[in-house]
């Protein structure tokens, strides 16, 4: 399949081979992280901003409501398209979720690269699994 022709809920995450470019050796790793997600460093770090809203407001008990997007656009100062795409990137790639009308974390971005990690180790290169 073509990047083109992905579903509009895909979120494609760049990739990088080199040691030296691993999110772990990063000054900041949430802000390598987003820079793979997101082209445009601006909406990686407003993405960074919306990503810590949504986990302060989980842990403290009043986690942040789908309805207060208009709130949540102007803290971030993003239109209403700009924010819902890189809302909707991060629902893709499975950092977080939407339930009961809350956004909350979400451990599918983690199944998923451990899933394809498991694949490559196993399947591609023939490791026993215990070995990963």
């Amino acid at each position: 399949m073509k990047v083109s022709e992905a579903p509009r809920t895909a979120t494609s995450i760049i990739v990088r081979s080199t040691a030296s470019a691993r999110i772990t050796q990063s000054k900041n790793p949430f802000l390598e992280l987003m820079r793979r997600v997101f082209r445009k460093e601006e909406v990686a770090l407003k993405a960074i901003k919306f990503v810590t809203l949504v986990e302060e407001r989980q842990k403290s008990g009043n986690p942040l409501r789908v309805d207060e997007w208009e709130e949540t656009m102007r803290m971030l100062e993003m239109n209403r398209s700009s924010f819902y795409s890189m809302r909707n990137k991060l629902l893709g790639a499975g950092m977080i979720a939407i339930r009961n009308g809350e956004y909350r974390l979400s451990g599918m971005f983690s199944r998923d690269l451990m899933d394809m990690a498991r694949w490559w180790w196993t399947v591609v290169l023939g490791n026993d699994p215990e070995s990963l």
